[in-house]
């Protein structure tokens, strides 16, 4: 790197700040996000006031290809935001001491890098510090005047300590969004049932719904058709409300296991994708349309074609189990009542890699089945069901839920329907 803008000294002091953050424990098994760090630091040393794109932080450090649209790809906002929080948490706590203090600010990817001002207890040095190669006595002895000054000192200083410490605090809290004293470690439960998608460096791929519609916002859109609406161009960038809190939830659950995720649209996955890494599907295959290239399941979503509930989407358990529903609907009045969801874990593509299945009848399902697997009394209830311990590796499974909804918000689901996988 060039030592370009400036000095050795200031530079090496910079990055020696960078090294303490990446082997401290907030980053320690992140390694995206200490490639961002150091990247983003190497630039803003040696580049000051250069902005830093986008694009670039892109393809030079998540190695998106050269066609990468940030409309379609967040990895790098939501990468940034993530190590934002990360800074905090760390000066927060183990770093509250460091002399330099790195940050991210806000709408910018640059680093800017600050000084710690000196503490109390060095600026009142600093006032009655008798020099070593003088004596006491031919210094001037302190004027009366000065006392009240050097007290109003020494109290704002306390003050103003004590007012940076509680902004840090407060600061940490809400970019977390919750108090210090939850920041615990994760229950056994979440751990063993996650641990096929966090046991491994590569981030697993949250593929989301996206269905194509045609028409528009202003004047009404509905599923395109391809039979009567091929000529129509197609909008794609819509998803529900149920995929985007599902989302949410498992952000949250792979932050406390200490691990990363990476987010595309169902419509931009790629055969190398599905190959290559481990995906977790949210929304059901009438909107990610991606899913129905997965292998066969026992519960399949699809259209019925007679009946009182024709053309209504239906999850068909094509294997039931003795006391087991054969057709799961929703409930037909509104506003919605109680829906059914999918989780399902199966092997991928390719076996070495797995596949992870959250998918309702409409999106309040997906949003119930997002939130199932990211709480750990109902992971456990999962893991019981498939080796009887919420210990041990996860096998294949496939269940059904039954979703209760109240004022248009999942508020409870129960298991109604389970297989393991063969």
């Amino acid at each position: 790197m060039s030592v370009t803008g400036v000095a050795g000294a200031e530079r090496e002091g910079k990055l020696q700040q960078v090294e303490r953050l990446i082997a401290s424990d907030v980053l320690h098994g992140s390694e995206s996000l200490c490639k961002l760090l150091r990247y983003l630091a190497e630039q803003s040393i040696d580049h000051p006031g250069a902005g830093i794109k986008e694009y670039q932080i892109a393809t030079e450090v998540f190695k998106r290809p050269p066609d990468f649209d940030p409309r379609m790809d967040s990895t790098v906002r939501v990468q940034t935001g993530r190590l934002r929080s990360k800074l905090a948490e760390y000066y927060a706590h183990a770093g509250a001491d460091d002399q330099w203090i790195i940050e991210i600010p806000k709408g910018s990817y640059a680093l800017t890098f600050h000084l710690r001002p000196a503490g109390v207890a060095a600026a009142v040095d600093a006032v009655v510090h008798v020099p070593a190669d003088e004596s006491p006595v031919q210094a001037s002895p302190p004027r009366t005047s000065y006392k009240p000054w050097l007290y109003a000192v020494i109290t704002l200083s306390g003050l103003l300590v004590v007012c940076l410490a509680a902004v840090v605090v407060l600061f940490f809290n809400r970019v977390n969004g919750r108090p210090v004293t939850q920041q615990q470690q994760p229950r056994g439960s979440l751990a063993a049932f996650w641990s096929d998608f966090v046991d491994t460096p590569d981030e697993p791929l949250v593929v989301f719904s996206n269905a194509e519609f045609v028409g528009r916002p202003e004047t009404g859109m509905r599923y395109f058709d391809a039979k009567t609406d091929k000529p129509q161009p197609i909008m794609d960038h819509y998803t529900g409300v149920g995929e985007v809190l599902g989302m949410h939830e498992l952000d949250r659950v792979f932050t406390l296991l200490k691990h990363e995720l990476r987010v595309k649209r169902g419509r931009l996955l790629s055969m190398d994708d599905a190959k290559n890494t481990d995906l977790i599907f949210v929304g059901s295959p009438s909107e990610n349309l991606s899913l129905r290239e997965m292998p066969n399941k026992d519960f399949v979503f699809t259209r019925l074609r007679e009946g009182p509930r024709k053309g209504d989407l239906a999850l068909m358990n094509l294997h039931p189990a003795r006391g087991e529903q054969t057709v799961f609907l929703s409930s037909v009045q509104l506003p919605l009542t109680e829906d059914y969801a999918v989780v399902a874990l199966m092997p991928g593509l390719n076996p070495a890699r797995s596949v992870l299945v959250l998918a309702g009848l409409t999106t309040l399902g997906t949003q119930a089945a997002a939130e199932f697997v990211s709480r750990p009394n109902t992971v456990e209830e999962l893991l019981k069901r498939i080796n009887g311990s919420a210990t041990g590796k996860v096998a294949p499974f496939e269940a059904v839920l039954r979703v209760k909804v109240s004022g248009g918000v999942p508020v409870h689901s129960e298991v109604v329907a389970f297989h393991v996988r063969k």
